[in-house]
């Protein structure tokens, strides 16, 4: 059995101000090394033996924090970039629901079926997340690990090992400084 802590980032000035932050690599806020700080504090008796993280600035200033704390190796992982979502990085999401009322709905209702301009699609991005889970399995068959990764790309994480909806990624897109645990069987994961 594998647990897996998946944390959010702090939140970034973009967070708050309610902006896409895609592949943009920008350091947490004050607010968010507060979140970050808690998070440190609740993670401490769960037992994560290595931490993961993707390159961003906030998420690997989150996982440093993290894995100083606990005392653990961290792990750059670039193919843990967060989705890239071209020209909409840097837009405010009420930005895009205003001027693209139509590709702003069906990204809430259909992400898979949407690739925001000059960006990536989903199934790219779960192939990244699946090649990369794949590689953490074979080397680690059990216990516990953490992942530090911006939305929307935890969710994806989180729907590949979970198995259920995306849900809403412009309501999760500011969902920061959160964890979750999640209990797999490495060997069990089927590709979708």
């Amino acid at each position: 059995m594998m647990r897996i802590v998946l944390i959010r980032p702090g939140s970034t000035e973009f967070d708050e101000q309610g902006r896409i932050k895609g592949t943009l690599s920008i350091p947490l806020s004050e607010q968010g090394a507060r979140q970050v700080a808690l998070a440190v504090d609740q993670l401490a008796q769960i037992g994560i033996e290595v931490v993961y993280t993707s390159p961003c600035e906030s998420a690997r200033q989150t996982a440093e924090a993290v894995a100083e704390s606990l005392g653990v190796k961290l792990q750059p992982m670039e193919k843990l970039q967060n989705l890239n979502q071209g020209l909409w990085q840097g837009k405010l999401i009420e930005e895009v629901r205003q001027k693209q009322p139509k590709v702003y709905r069906q990204w809430q209702d259909h992400p898979e079926t949407i690739c925001p301009p000059e960006g990536e699609m989903l199934a790219s991005a779960r192939d990244r997340v699946q090649s990369v889970l794949g590689k953490i399995f074979k080397k680690r068959k059990a216990g516990v690990i953490a992942l530090v990764v911006p939305e929307p790309l935890a969710s994806l994480i989180r729907c590949y090992l979970v198995g259920n909806d995306l849900g809403d990624l412009w309501e999760i897109e500011c969902a920061c400084g959160s964890w979750e645990r999640i209990d797999v069987e490495p060997g069990e994961l089927v590709a979708t």
